[in-house]
């Protein structure tokens, strides 16, 4: 397999300048071998660079048995611990300090200690101003019990005091059969005798008031007497600490027994219990005591708060450097994890991957980080050979990474394999433009995007929304779409539907002045052809539709075979890069020769039709070229000639089948052979056929054994069928251009005619401004929103299946440095 780096396509080679995004960056495996003293600041060094990939040289050893297991468990404390201030911080709405990262030297060992200082006073502060709070909210509840029960008594007294002068009255008025019974008199007579009440007050929630009293009743079999009354406002329960609303409650018992049933269901329903006096008095100095401790409590709950405020502010200043810091630690000590430790435990030695461009850059940050460190021994760098397929490294920009974003999202590029993604700055947006082509719709989306390329930087550091996140990430693929659009628009001729003559004159005039017969008879040819795009004449005739259908869909198809013609060169130009000879005549050729006898020929005929002005029906032509190639084409034959050439063709198309399908399971085979028998030591291990083989097969004998030619055939046979099948069915799936444009176009001019030019032939201002608004809404939310996805997503199918299918493998996977910009971005 060789040494990936030392492939041909390497930078600067050849006559043509480099193109950095054709192929992926050449890749080397590299070993470092750091002294133990300097492997943190090297490792530091390296992140700050951001160009080396490192491999997990302890993927064996669980995270507890390796070198730097303490370290990362101290940097998780850490972050434990910021995450608990930026939590306290959320609560207090104080935001962290804006100020940029800077790099100041902060020593681990000093910030873990403070960090534990400010944790533990911070815990102390919290806990204090909770235990202050929920004092201070029972003694809010006993007021409000003092209150509303001293309310109780007071009334009930009243009662009682008028209740026994009637008695005393009835009683000196008439001693008949209604005075009391013996009993009664001794009991009103000697107070030692009467039943003394116990009572219990407190507050239990509004939503359990009626379950309270029907348990407290059932338990002590009706010998209680409630009373309650609900509180206007909700109170903050002590426990809970949440708003409840609450009812006062006084329950009047008798007997022992009685008390413990009621103080169990009290606990149970979570109603809380206040003490209470019956004696007047030393009520109203109980509420006078409970209001001066409420205003104290309030005092010192207020100066905690500014306290713990001083301190989450003070940490606020440095809040985002600590997390930065501890991050960045953190990741130093997994990548360090990494790294395998030397036998003699002196150094440790580390492997990854690096673009070849890196190398003097990589080197001099080992340098750097010697000469920091003081260390006696400088680490050693060198290139390692290997068979393993590297990391595919694109350099992108932000105008280049999204549209290398939506090629990776159907699969990273093999390593050095020929990248869709060039294509795609310009074979995207434009096929979306032939979907989505009006000039004016291209503008709104300009202008749209415009809006978020201004103001990137500014929008870049803010907090945006999932859809509005992905519409400024695509910004420029927007911008390059809406362009085309306008583009493509102003070929159609179509303005929000409206035709303009902005090239010069229509071709085409009346017969008259009057136009009476421009629909029946049809208009004239008074000047030269519209020079750019279609004539505005066209819009709105008995033949705009049939025209633009037909320009559309053989425009459609032409753009089609172009697209899939440029799909099968690319796999020339990969098979040519990795030397395989096979993929070039077994593949390339057929698949070009295949594709081009049959729809090479159709879109020829179409050009020719368009030059020619022949009425010849293609659709015949191109039935009968497979029904009856021998039979004469009468009046469809464009050109002297055809009939020996679609002969010719069609007998191109049959041979190609086979083409594809036999020699190159024959001849791997073959070679497979002579190189087993020593006869051959010719560089197969490029063919994807024989990296599978030799992967699969490593482990057993030499000899036909290890090659599994049905395994090749049938992996031949599918890909034979697959392209047979997919030419048809792939230039078929073109005619989605063609469909979409007619329905963007159709929707355009329905809005137009039925919502705005219909309101405007009422004369009626008010008709006129509601139909202005729905006119703007289904524009913007059907054709700039809806079309605009549908279209989107369309073109994307076009270049994941019809144009990359065709070369593509999309089997690699992506470079992934070590680096601090990139744990600042995932931060984000």
């Amino acid at each position: 397999m060789g040494d990936y780096h030392s492939h041909g396509g390497g930078r600067g080679h050849g006559c043509c300048p480099t193109m950095d995004l054709m192929r992926s960056e050449p890749m080397q495996l590299v070993q470092i071998i750091i002294p133990i003293e300097s492997a943190h600041l090297t490792v530091s060094y390296l992140g700050d660079l951001g160009l080396l990939q490192f491999k997990d040289l302890n993927a064996d050893k669980s995270p507890f048995q390796r070198t730097y297991a303490n370290q990362i468990k101290r940097c998780g404390e850490m972050a434990r611990k910021l995450r608990f201030f930026g939590e306290q911080m959320t609560k207090a709405d104080i935001s962290p300090s804006a100020m940029p990262v800077t790099r100041t030297h902060i020593d681990l060992d000093d910030l873990e200690v403070k960090l534990g200082e400010l944790e533990a006073e911070l815990i102390e502060v919290n806990s204090n101003g909770e235990k202050l709070q929920r004092t201070f909210n029972e003694l809010l509840e006993y007021k409000l019990v003092l209150q509303k029960a001293g309310e109780f008594f007071y009334s009930a007294q009243g009662h009682a005091t008028a209740q026994q002068r009637e008695i005393e009255a009835h009683q000196v008025g008439d001693g008949s059969l209604d005075s009391p019974l013996l009993l009664e008199q001794e009991m009103l007579a000697d107070p030692s005798k009467q039943v003394k009440l116990g009572f219990v007050s407190g507050l239990v929630p509004k939503e359990k008031a009626m379950a309270f009293e029907r348990i407290l009743f059932r338990a002590t079999r009706g010998n209680m007497f409630l009373k309650q009354v609900a509180i206007d406002d909700p109170v903050t329960d002590p426990v809970s600490g949440e708003k409840v609303g609450k009812n006062v409650f006084v329950v009047f018992y008798s007997g022992e027994r009685a008390k413990t049933k009621i103080l169990k269901i009290c606990e149970a329903f979570g109603a809380n219990r206040y003490p209470f006096t019956e004696d007047v008095g030393k009520q109203m100095q109980m509420i006078d005591e409970v209001s001066w401790k409420i205003s104290e409590l309030k005092t010192t709950i207020d100066v905690g708060l500014i306290h713990r405020d001083s301190i989450l502010k003070n940490i606020g200043y440095q809040f985002e450097q600590w997390n930065h810091l501890v991050r960045r630690e953190k990741s130093i000590y997994h990548t360090l994890n990494m790294l395998s430790l030397d036998v003699t435990k002196k150094c440790l030695v580390a492997e990854g991957w690096s673009p070849v461009f890196a190398t003097s850059q990589v080197q001099d940050a080992l340098q750097r980080a010697t000469y920091d460190s003081n260390s006696q021994v400088g680490s050693i760098f060198q290139v390692l050979h290997t068979n393993e397929s590297p990391p595919t490294y694109f350099q992108t920009n932000k105008f280049t990474s999204a549209f290398q974003e939506i090629v990776d999202a159907y699969g990273v590029a093999k390593y050095q394999e020929a990248n869709p993604g060039v294509y795609t700055i310009i074979t995207f947006p434009f096929l979306f433009a032939v979907m989505f082509g009006d000039w004016g719709h291209g503008i709104c989306l300009l202008l749209t995007t415009l809006y978020f390329i201004i103001r990137e930087k500014k929008l870049s550091s803010q907090k945006l929304g999932d859809i509005m996140e992905m519409t400024f990430g695509g910004r420029y693929v927007i911008m390059m779409m809406a362009i085309f659009s306008i583009y493509t628009g102003l070929i159609y001729n179509e303005f929000f539907s409206v035709p303009f003559e902005l090239f010069g004159k229509s071709a085409y005039a009346c017969r008259d002045s009057s136009c009476r017969d421009a629909t029946t008879e049809g208009l004239i040819k008074v000047r030269p052809a519209y020079p750019f795009g279609v004539d505005p004449k066209w819009h709105g005739t008995r033949s705009e539709l049939p025209f633009l259908n037909s320009l559309k869909m053989k425009m459609s198809i032409l753009l089609g075979v172009a697209q899939m013609n440029l799909g099968i060169v690319l796999s020339y130009f990969n098979a040519k890069f990795f030397r395989n000879n096979l993929n070039i005549w077994y593949q390339f050729v057929p698949q070009l020769i295949f594709l081009n006898s049959l729809f090479g020929y159709l879109s020829l005929l179409i050009i020719v039709k368009w030059c020619t002005g022949s009425k010849a029906d293609l659709y015949h032509v191109m039935i009968y070229m497979f029904l009856s190639p021998t039979d004469d084409l009468g009046e469809n034959q464009l050109f002297p000639g055809q009939k020996t050439l679609q002969l010719v063709l069609l007998l191109l198309a049959l041979i190609s089948v086979p083409w594809m399908l036999f020699p190159k399971p024959i001849l791997l085979k073959k070679q497979h052979q002579e190189r087993h028998q020593g006869q051959s030591y010719t560089m197969l291990q490029s063919t994807e056929e024989m990296l599978e083989l030799d992967h699969g097969h490593s482990s057993h004998g030499h000899g036909n054994e290890e090659f599994e030619f049905s395994e090749v055939f049938v992996h031949q046979l599918i890909h034979t069928i697959e392209f047979v099948l997919g030419a048809v069915s792939n230039t078929a799936s073109y005619l989605r251009l063609w469909a979409l444009s007619l329905a963007h176009s159709e929707l355009s001019s329905v809005f137009y005619e039925k919502v705005l030019l219909l309101a405007w032939g009422f004369n009626n201002i008010i008709i006129l401004i509601i139909g202005f608004i729905v006119f703007i809404f289904a524009t913007v939310g059907v054709l700039l929103v809806m079309e605009t996805l549908s279209a989107f997503l369309h073109a994307l199918r076009l270049h994941w299946v019809e144009f990359q299918n065709k070369f593509y493998e999309g089997d690699g996977y992506k470079f992934s440095p070590f680096s601090f910009a990139l744990l600042a971005e995932d931060e984000d």
